[in-house]
């Protein structure tokens, strides 16, 4: 075999193999960011997970239009919720739906005629967990319940109260479980029940550890 078609034949076999390997390096860094991308979106809340969290606050009420105050409050619930939908919107708002509710079996009022016990429950917690693809996860969330109590909050007030509330924070991911950490503004009234309603109106902060289940 002439030297001629010699280097013809290790061109034909060489060419395609230096193609694919051509290709196949290019291809490698963006494969890596992809899985890089995929494994830090799945860090955090991601449709199907399932969000079980303790978590406690504490917070002091602010006089605002005759609302009652001095007031500092002190609570620790439980909390269950499920990530409802996948990614949604545009930029910075990209995020997911969350459905949650909290059940609050300690919840104590400090008030000027004494310390009041009492306990609670959120059926609803509406949050919007933003898109990461770091370890921290901010969220938005509202919520709302109600409140059982030993005595009047505020004095001369009522025994039951309705509350809700309004928080930006965010989950610190560790794998799977999560610390987080938000402000809320936390109101207290009893709607009406009786004529005197003056209400109370506290910023809170509060802390959480938890963890995040993933999907099958």
């Amino acid at each position: 075999m002439s030297r001629l078609r010699i280097f013809e034949a290790a061109s034909t076999v060489t060419l395609p193999f230096a193609l694919a390997l051509g290709l196949l390096l290019c291809a490698a860094p963006r494969a890596r960011a992809q899985a890089r991308a995929q494994a830090g979106d799945a860090a955090g809340p991601v449709k199907g997970s399932n969000e079980v969290e303790i978590w406690s606050s504490a917070g002091g009420a602010v006089a605002i239009n005759g609302s009652a105050a001095p007031v500092t409050e002190w609570n620790l619930g439980l909390r269950y919720g499920r990530v409802l939908t996948d990614a949604h919107g545009r930029g910075p708002l990209n995020g997911r739906f969350e459905y949650s509710f909290d059940v609050i079996p300690a919840f104590l009022i400090f008030q000027r005629t004494g310390t009041v016990y009492g306990g609670g429950f959120d059926p609803f917690a509406l949050k919007w967990d933003f898109r990461t693809r770091r370890h921290i996860a901010p969220f938005l969330e509202i919520s709302g319940g109600g409140l059982f109590t030993t005595a009047p909050v505020p004095p001369r007030g009522t025994a039951f109260n309705f509350t809700a509330s309004t928080a930006l924070g965010a989950h610190v991911m560790r794998g799977r479980h999560a610390v987080s950490v938000d402000v809320r503004w936390f109101h207290i009234s009893n709607a009406h029940i009786i004529a005197y309603d003056p209400g109370i109106n506290a910023v809170e902060v509060r802390v959480g550890f938890g963890l995040f289940t993933q999907p099958k």
